[in-house]
C-alpha cells in the first residue's frame, strides 16, 4: 500500500504524453481535462503519502520531476502552438536545466545537497500553473479572460522564473563557496 503515491506519480508522468499530443493536436478542451487530472493527481499522492506516512525517497525525487514534465510538455506545447511566446518556453526550460546542472555539480564536486525549495521558487511554479491554466481555459473556450490578465501573468512568470533562477545560483553558489571553504579549513 505505501507505494500508491509513487504509483499516481508514475501514472502522472504518463499524462505528459498525452498532453503534449492533445495540444499538438489543438484538443485544447482535453488538454485542460489531463491537465486537472494530473494537478488532482498530484494533490492525491501528496495526500495519502503525509496522511499514511507513506513518503519516500524516490516519491520525492518522482513527485518535482512529474511536475516538471508536464510544465515542460505544456510550455512547449503551448508555445509550438502560438498561444505562448517560444522565448517563455525556453526561458522556463533554461531555468529548470540550470537548477538541475547546478544540484548535479554541488553533489559531484561539494557532497550531498537536500532539496529546499525557496518561497520564490514556489511562488513562480504556481504562477507558471496559473499561466498554464489561464491559456488552456482561453483557447478551450470555456472562460474567456481578459487580455491583460493574460499579459500580467506572462509579466509575472517571466519575472519570477529570471528571479529565482538567480536566486538558486547565488545561493547555491554561496553554500557550496562555503562548503569548500569549511572543508579545506580556510577562513568564511
Amino acid at each position: 500500500m505505501r507505494h500508491i503515491p509513487n504509483l499516481i506519480t508514475l501514472l502522472r508522468m504518463l499524462l505528459t504524453v498525452p498532453l503534449a499530443w492533445l495540444l499538438r493536436d489543438g484538443r485544447y478542451d482535453l488538454a485542460l481535462l489531463v491537465a486537472v487530472v494530473a494537478g488532482l493527481s498530484d494533490a492525491l499522492d501528496g495526500f495519502l503519502a503525509k496522511r499514511f506516512s507513506w513518503q519516500s525517497q524516490l516519491g520525492g525525487l518522482m513527485d518535482p520531476v512529474a511536475d516538471k514534465l508536464l510544465l515542460v510538455a505544456c510550455f512547449v506545447g503551448l508555445a509550438e502552438v502560438g498561444a505562448l511566446p517560444a522565448w517563455l518556453a525556453v526561458l522556463v526550460i533554461g531555468r529548470d536545466v540550470v537548477i538541475v546542472a547546478g544540484a548535479v555539480a554541488y553533489h559531484n564536486l561539494v557532497g550531498p545537497l537536500t532539496a529546499e525549495p525557496s518561497f520564490l521558487s514556489k511562488l513562480t511554479t504556481v504562477l507558471q500553473i496559473a499561466l498554464v491554466l489561464a491559456t488552456l481555459l482561453h483557447l478551450s473556450r470555456f472562460a474567456e479572460w481578459p487580455r491583460w490578465l493574460n499579459l500580467g501573468l506572462l509579466v509575472a512568470v517571466t519575472a519570477t522564473t529570471v528571479a529565482s533562477g538567480l536566486d538558486y545560483v547565488v545561493r547555491w553558489s554561496l553554500r557550496a563557496w562555503r562548503e569548500t571553504h569549511k572543508q579545506q579549513g580556510g577562513p568564511l
